[in-house]
């Protein structure tokens, strides 16, 4: 077996190793992404890109669009327009009266462990008026409690959001203080029938536009937020530590609970055990990735200044093992 050949390069204030890639890997790790309903691949290191499969045109990046609304999100608090821990019923008066909603913050809205039920209708492109929809959904736990992924929160956190920007639209925010510094422009929305954009879900990027995320993550949130605005997003909650603001890592490597991700996310709520998470043993424990539905998957990893964008048509796909050959970690 290979193993990893190491590179010195000097990064911006030290003086660091960085282990660079085996092109054998790579190709490797591409070739089997392709034999699984892989469409694109896109390889980057320190900034040199080291494979580069279909990697202009454009697919659908399903859960991919939650950490871009996550970074407005930052982006508001950085700049004074909202306090991620104040308590969402501070603007959406309705929930005042409900002595567990009104404990909910804004953060939680953003993690998934808010308490709220995931209202995975609201996923349809001929809603009504989803924030409202959202905004009754019931409580099915205490906040902080459990860990539940779906679209409702983020379209509660999207009412918020408007309510903060009296007259302004989220979206506008979202393109202004997100996309356009990432020079990126505005995006498949899934509007509802009253305006309200999809925030869970809908984008459309090719693998070199959704590696422009990768590279904001390896300058540390710049051009979009600070460094420790971007830091929010590893932290992780009591309820799923592998999980914050739309980013998933993989800090319990190496002795966590390696399984599919994606997988996990399918039975209901009640059913999930997100103990000790990890995507890969066997990889670095700074390891982030945004996940979305069949198989697209955008991964980063600082220490090693590499951005991995993987885009594809279903299909079955293991994270732990894509990952392992990409980094020279079984025999080919």
């Amino acid at each position: 077996m290979k193993r990893l050949a190491v590179l010195l390069l000097f990064l911006p204030g030290s003086a660091s190793a960085i282990t660079s890639l085996d092109p054998a890997a790579v190709s490797a790790a591409a070739e089997y992404s392709a034999r699984h309903h892989g469409v694109s691949f896109l390889a980057i290191q320190d900034g040199r890109t080291l494979l580069e499969q279909n990697a202009k045109t454009p697919h659908k990046i399903y859960s991919g669009t939650k950490a871009f609304w996550d970074l407005a999100a930052l982006a508001a608090a950085e700049n004074g327009l909202l306090n991620l821990d104040e308590h969402v019923a501070n603007n959406i008066t309705s929930w005042r009266s409900d002595p567990r909603k009104a404990q909910v913050t804004i953060r939680q809205l953003l993690d998934f462990d808010s308490g709220l039920e995931p209202q995975f209708f609201l996923h349809e492109t001929q809603s009504g008026d989803r924030d409202a929809a959202a905004v009754r959904a019931r409580m099915v736990t205490e906040p902080g409690r459990a860990f539940i992924y779906g679209p409702a929160a983020l379209q509660v956190f999207h009412q918020v959001l408007k309510e903060k920007l009296r007259g302004d639209s989220p979206t506008h925010y979202l393109e202004r203080h997100v996309l356009h510094r990432l020079s990126l422009g505005s995006q498949r929305y899934l509007t509802d029938r009253a305006g309200n954009p999809l925030l869970a879900t809908g984008w459309i990027l090719s693998a070199k536009q959704w590696a422009k995320l990768g590279q904001l993550v390896l300058a540390n949130g710049r051009p979009v937020v600070s460094p420790n605005s971007l830091q929010q997003c590893w932290r992780g909650t009591a309820a799923n530590r592998a999980f914050s603001f739309g980013w998933w890592n993989n800090r319990a490597a190496p002795n966590g609970r390696e399984f599919d991700f994606e997988q996990m996310l399918i039975p209901k709520w009640q059913s999930q055990d997100w103990r000790d998470a990890c995507l890969c043993r066997d990889a670095p424990s700074d390891l982030v990735a945004c996940i979305g539905s069949e198989g697209q998957r955008l991964y980063v990893i600082p220490s090693l200044q590499l951005i991995v964008v993987r885009q594809a048509d279903g299909g079955s796909f293991s994270d732990a093992h894509f990952l392992r050959l990409l980094l020279g970690r079984l025999p080919r």
